[in-house]
């Protein structure tokens, strides 16, 4: 048996054990660098677009908060129903007045507003939303003071990141990069260079797909997300369980054999 170890074909036997290893590691080698064609520079600056506000659409939750010198005022137009947002959206009240946790924009894009009533705010940015607020409270207030606030705007990312979740973001702002970041990056299974945004807008569903090995990326129209934005991340063709196996079976059988040579080296 031990003059079996050192046959040729016994070494043939490990060389190509060892070669189907070494393949079937490097088949699942991808480009695992983000913006992976920036030129190698100390600084690289290009002119940032336009960020798009993002705009009110129905069913998302304003807060909305009235300040002036009026103790009294202030209360009487912060004050609402009370109730969790989750309760509001199945709730058959048509106000959609959520109070202090927010108001509701209804399918038709009106919030029910103490005093003031029904009020259009589909389309409007915060500012807009802000802006009109003011218009409409100053009929009631001496210079009021109106601070208006997403408090749904949250972004998903699923697929093959560390940690998929739903994140609450509190600035309003987020990037892409940033959004994988809260869900812990991309797992090395991940296709960098095709990743899905699925946005839905004045009742339209868009998906778009980016190329994050791409510089381009950054000012691409999608690279900043909106509330209720869903990030996908698809497993790369190296994911394939079939193929995760067979690597798993050569690297056994490798192990296996290298452990019965030596263990028959030492009793032969």
């Amino acid at each position: 048996m031990q003059k079996f170890l050192f046959t040729p074909l016994f070494r043939l036997l490990l060389l190509t054990i060892v070669f189907a290893g070494l393949f079937a590691s490097c088949g699942s080698r991808q480009n695992l660098v983000y913006f992976s064609d920036l030129p190698d520079t100390v600084a690289y600056k290009v002119a940032m677009g336009e960020v798009e506000e993002p705009t009110v659409q129905p069913n998302d939750v304003l807060r909305i908060m009235v300040n002036s010198l009026n103790p009294e005022t202030n209360r009487l137009f912060n004050t609402g129903t009370i109730q969790s947002v989750e309760e509001s959206r199945y709730s058959t009240s048509s106000e959609g007045n959520v109070g202090q946790q927010g108001y509701l924009v209804n399918a038709d894009g009106f919030i029910s507003f103490p005093v003031l009533g029904q009020v259009q705010v589909e389309g409007l940015t915060r500012d807009q939303v802000r802006q009109k607020m003011v218009t409409l409270v100053s009929e009631y207030v001496k210079d009021p003071i109106i601070n208006v606030r997403f408090t749904n705007f949250r972004v998903t990312v699923v697929g093959e990141v560390r940690n998929p979740s739903t994140f609450q973001v509190p600035t309003e702002r987020i990037n892409i990069i940033e959004a994988l970041g809260l869900a812990g990056d991309m797992t090395e299974f991940g296709k960098r260079d095709n990743v899905l945004l699925i946005r839905e807008i004045d009742g339209e569903r868009t998906m778009v797909r980016l190329n994050l090995n791409d510089k381009d990326a950054l000012n691409s129209p999608y690279f900043y997300l909106r509330q209720n934005d869903v990030i996908y991340v698809e497993p790369s063709r190296y994911r394939d369980p079939s193929g995760d196996r067979a690597l798993r079976i050569v690297t056994a059988v490798f192990a296996g054999l290298t452990t019965l040579g030596l263990f028959l080296q030492r009793i032969l």
